[in-house]
């Protein structure tokens, strides 16, 4: 390896990357939960999709289940980021269950329109991938009125009854130009589709994939940092090979690169997905560091200001045992013993 070879290696970390204020908000709730109740707290479903996170909880006491009737009876349980239906608070409150509903307020903002269409008797599509958590969620609040479709290809198979009265709500995770290919197709078949009252697709999810439009066609090799399962972090991946990167790799931790995938590398971009800790980001350039890439510089094309507050019930649980607290943005504001 020449000392010319080294001086060319660069990796270009994108910016913004990793946790959204979404992710932020249910990860917070799950630990303020643990340090206000202690163990076990309960979790229906995995509280957002990234390996590491859960089992760092876990080791925490966090038990995490896939269904409601897993929890005992007036236990306590947290649910997840992605959103749950109205037959699992039903669930809940039949056993009696201490609830904290951890969902993102911009998930929530899609249940809402998900109710307030269905009331008004349309024909809600809704584009996402069917069986993720997100979708179950939305879905079970008017099932009646909503039909499910994953792809362009699937939209042929979509029948309305009165085509003059159809929307359109998304999964908030989506690639944006993937579900803009669906939402045309769509109107293609029904030229008066709705579209839904403001962005359906997550702030977070959109800015993640501008910066890794803007890194990829200068990158021999995209590293996109997130779990299998972690829809927004598998479509950075899509995102970055349509984009032009030459190649584009998703791995959980840095022990998963490998080194074959470096061999003629010069440029790597780096990105991770919403549900990602910035640790194992940090991580994946000191592996790097092994094979001589330096330190990594970012590029940045934005700032992302947006924080949301917890879940009401424990901010005012907090707020009682004198813990610091929020306010209704999410700023920090100082309990009784402590001082800024």
């Amino acid at each position: 390896m020449t000392e010319q070879t080294v001086s060319e290696k660069k990796i270009l970390l994108a910016s913004p990357r990793g946790y959204c204020a979404g992710v932020d908000r249910a990860v917070d709730a799950v630990e303020k939960a643990l340090d206000l109740y202690g163990p076990p707290i309960y979790v229906r479903k995995e509280i957002v999709h990234n390996r590491y996170v859960v089992e760092t909880l876990s080791k925490r006491g966090a038990i995490f289940v896939e269904e409601t009737h897993e929890v005992p009876e007036g236990a306590r349980v947290v649910f997840s980021a992605h959103g749950v239906s109205p037959q699992v608070h039903a669930e809940a409150a039949e056993r009696n269950l201490a609830t904290i509903d951890a969902t993102c307020p911009l998930v929530t903002k899609v249940h809402k329109e998900a109710v307030r269409f269905a009331k008004q008797d349309y024909d809600i599509i809704l584009v996402g991938h069917e069986g993720h958590e997100e979708v179950e969620g939305t879905y079970g609040e008017a099932p009646d009125h909503i039909q499910i479709v994953g792809t362009p290809d699937e939209v042929d198979s979509v029948e309305v009854r009165d085509p003059s009265k159809v929307v359109w709500l998304s999964q908030t995770t989506l690639s944006v130009d993937e579900t803009m290919e669906t939402v045309d197709r769509l109107r293609q078949r029904f030229p008066e589709l709705e579209d839904p009252p403001s962005d359906d697709i997550c702030y977070a999810t959109q800015n993640r994939q501008e910066v890794v439009k803007t890194i990829a066609p200068k990158a021999d090799l995209m590293i996109v940092v997130g779990s299998a399962n972690s829809s927004n972090s598998v479509r950075l991946v899509e995102v970055a090979l349509d984009a032009g990167a030459k190649a584009a790799y998703r791995i959980d931790m840095a022990d998963e690169l490998k080194p074959e995938w470096l061999e003629g590398v010069t440029t790597i971009g780096l990105t991770s997905g919403a549900s990602v800790p910035d640790i194992l980001v940090r991580d994946v350039i000191e592996r790097l560091k092994e094979y001589g890439f330096p330190d990594a510089e970012e590029v940045r094309t934005r700032t992302e200001t947006i924080t949301f507050a917890l879940p009401r019930n424990l901010r005012a649980a907090l707020k009682k045992m004198g813990a610091p607290a929020e306010d209704e943005t999410g700023r920090r504001q100082p309990g009784p013993n402590h001082t800024c």
